[in-house]
């Protein structure tokens, strides 16, 4: 019930994905938190029969789905932060497939190993970690919305995503009760008992994105070995998958 992504043929997402190791940070500066689990950078891409353990088939749950996304962007090359984030508060970024809820937009320097922020912390990074916008138990976390991300650019960025879900290693932990609420601590309990978790590294080039179960499995952003910053907007599906 971990990682499972929708793609046509291997060559479309070949040169695409990584794959490697995490661990947790320690002493590493600008983190909130010494258990943070980030990628160990060991990548190597990933390989054709992994990519079909990982292919979504008749008994995948949609609620666990990441899909691959593109759209064209009205932005200009040479646009400020501004424009961008004006530029992806207009768009429909699924073309009315269904019905959206835009969240935010979040901008990020070149070369940030992950991105996301506690901005109640210092701006301390967070690395790996679960989304909680619908705050749904062990027994309904399956019907939790996917989000909605793509890349305003002008950099290319990166989506790391766990291949195990966040249920996987609540049952792991002992942390499997019905109304428990799985969050970020599980996983890092997890990986700090020594189970096992690889990261995949996704690329998303500008025009680029993702729709993912960011509740269910451990993620991140990075812009790590980009050559520039780039903006990161984000919607959630409406109404809840079943």
């Amino acid at each position: 019930m971990g990682f499972h992504l929708l793609f046509d043929q291997f060559p479309s997402i070949q040169h695409r994905i990584d794959i490697g190791g995490v661990a947790q940070v320690g002493d590493a500066p600008g983190y909130d938190d010494k258990t943070a689990v980030v990628p160990t950078g060991d990548w190597r891409p990933l390989t054709r029969d992994e990519a079909e353990q990982f292919r979504v088939d008749e008994t995948t749950p949609p609620g666990l789905v990441v899909e691959l996304v593109s759209r064209i962007l009205r932005v200009s090359p040479g646009a400020d932060l501004d424009a961008r984030r004006q530029a992806a508060a207009a768009l429909d970024p699924v073309d009315g497939r269904w019905p959206r809820e835009f969240l935010a937009c979040a901008d990020s320097p070149a070369g940030c190993l992950t991105t996301t922020q506690d901005f109640d912390n210092d701006c301390r990074r967070i690395g790996l970690h679960i989304d909680n916008f619908d705050r749904l138990p062990y027994s309904a976390r399956l019907r939790s919305r996917r989000r909605l991300c793509l890349n305003f650019g002008p950099g290319t960025r990166y989506l790391l995503v766990g291949d195990l879900s966040i249920l996987e290693m609540c049952q792991v932990v002992g942390r499997d009760q019905h109304d428990y609420r799985p969050n970020t601590d599980d996983l890092r309990r997890y990986v700090s008992e020594g189970n096992p978790l690889r990261c995949l590294r996704i690329r998303l080039d500008p025009g680029e994105g993702y729709i993912a179960p960011t509740e269910l499995l451990p993620h991140d952003g990075s812009t790590a070995g980009a050559a520039e910053w780039s903006v990161a907007a984000f919607w959630l599906e409406t109404p809840p998958t079943n």
